[in-house]
Order: C-alpha cells, then structure tokens, then sequence
C-alpha cells in the first residue's frame, strides 16, 4: 500500500515548477492532493502548465488530483478552499505552501531603487503573506486532529543576498513564520518546516538559460526532488524533530536515502546567483 494512501494534501501554486513536482510525489505516495493556482487552460499563461494538467499527472501517479483555481491574493478564494477540503475530505494531513508571484524584474540584476515598487506586493503578498493566510486555514483542522504537515518552499535567499531585495525580505520572513508558527504549533502535534530547494529546472528557469548562462555550470534539480523531501518529512513519524527549522532539499536526501528523478543528488541551496 502506499505509504501516504488516505493521506490528504494541498499544494499551492501547482500549476508549474517545485508546486507541481510536490502534488506529483504526493501523489506517487498515494495521497489526495488539491493542486491550486491560477492556470486553468493551456495558453492562458507564458509558460507551460495548468492546474488541471497537474492534478492529472498526481492521477496517473497513483493519487488523486482535484485541481481547484485560487488567486492566493484573494483571503476569500482562499477560505473557500480549505472549507471545501474539510466538507470534503473531513482532514488534511499536509499543506505545501509554494504560491509565489514572481516579476519580470526578479532576474534583471536591477537594484531596488531601479524597479517598481509593486516588486515587494509582489513578492510579499504571494509568497510570504499568502503563506501565513494558508497556515493559519490549516492549522484550524489540523489541530483537530492533532497531527499534520506544513512545508514552506523557501530559498537560501533567506541566509544571504539573492537575486532581488524584495526576494531575500520574503523569504526570510518565511523562515520566520516557519519557526514562529512551529512553536505555537507544536503542543498540537502539528509540524512546520521551510524547505530550500537548489537550483530548481523548472519551465521559467529552462526559458532563462539564454539569459543566466552561468547556470548551466550548476547541477541543477527536477521540480519533483523537493517533493521526495516532503513525502519523507511527511511520512517519518519523528518529523517533529525538524519542526521550525530551514532543512535544504539535498540534505534531507542525504538523511532519508532518496535521490532526484535521474538517480543523482543534485548540488543543493546556491551559494551564488548568475546574473545577466
């Protein structure tokens, strides 16, 4: 049997990228996995992907995928997702939160005062405050039950300088929510961790390699090795051991023995970002 069979999950953000390499793995572990985003239909986004398309990629993983379309800048969008889990499914054993909203200034080596400012609502509103919001929905049922997961995807840029100034403020203060949200938390059973993957290949990262040709000297990984990272948090039953802190992707494959999809260990959090 599946070692996450029964087990229900959200993944934020799922359309593309690290969401839809989480939603795939859970699924491969047998979990019901909601995927949300905001890309329904092919070719109403730049890049390739859909909810729809992620959630049946979880159903051929052996899962179950419900696509359910959530602007995570919409508090009551985001309400009515975690009310339709629990009318639902009745719990949730797991919740990704990797919504983020990324500008086109992210990469453009332009300095703070040279972008425009939405670039911090950006960054904060979906990532860092669109975190705290699904935290908050899950940890509601979570608590019932007494027992539960949530996984931030976070980045090294919250140690130290990396890409943008509104990047490396989120992601710190994620790593903050991390720790303060595992330690009210933790008399209820519940986890919290924020997961730094490497150099993730995802569809937006494959379109920039003409731009940041400094990243083809880095081992990259696939969207779906920090997904092997939450199904092992997920399914050890002393995860609370690593309940509010930041865990690197490859160094969780090092303590539980898995491997990225090609059967290498990919080289981890960047200790440097190529710039254009």
């Amino acid at each position: 049997m599946p070692v996450l069979s029964g087990a229900v999950a959200i993944v934020t953000g799922a359309s593309r990228g690290v969401g839809k390499g989480c939603a795939v793995e859970l699924g491969n572990a047998g979990a019901t996995v909601y995927v949300t985003g905001r890309t329904l239909e092919p070719g109403s986004s730049p890049l390739p992907g859909t909810i729809t398309a992620t959630a049946e990629a979880v159903t051929e993983a052996g899962g179950r995928g419900i696509p359910v379309r959530c602007d995570h800048r919409d508090d009551d969008q985001v309400a009515a997702l975690f009310e339709r889990v629990e009318r639902e499914a009745g719990h949730l054993d797991v919740l990704v939160n990797n919504a983020f909203l990324i500008p086109p200034e992210l990469t453009a080596g332009r300095k703070f005062w040279e972008v425009p400012l939405s670039n911090w609502d950006d960054m904060i509103d979906v990532g860092t405050r669109s975190a705290f919001v699904a935290s908050a929905l899950a940890a509601r049922i979570m608590i019932r039950a007494q027992r539960g997961l949530i996984a931030n995807i976070s980045s090294s840029g919250a140690a130290k300088y990396a890409w943008h100034v509104c990047y490396g403020v989120g992601k710190c203060a994620l790593d903050r929510l991390t720790a303060d949200t595992a330690h009210e938390l933790a008399v209820h059973g519940v986890s919290v961790v924020s997961l730094w993957p490497g150099l993730v290949l995802t569809e937006r990262i494959q379109a920039s390699l003409d731009q940041l040709p400094g990243l083809a000297k880095i081992r990259g990984e696939s969207p779906r090795f920090t997904g092997r990272a939450v199904v092992a948090l997920a399914t050890d039953p002393d995860v609370a051991r690593h309940s509010g802190k930041a865990l690197a992707s490859r160094d969780l494959a090092r303590l539980y023995g898995f491997r990225d999809v090609d059967g290498r260990l990919p080289d981890g959090p960047l200790e440097e970002r190529p710039v254009p």
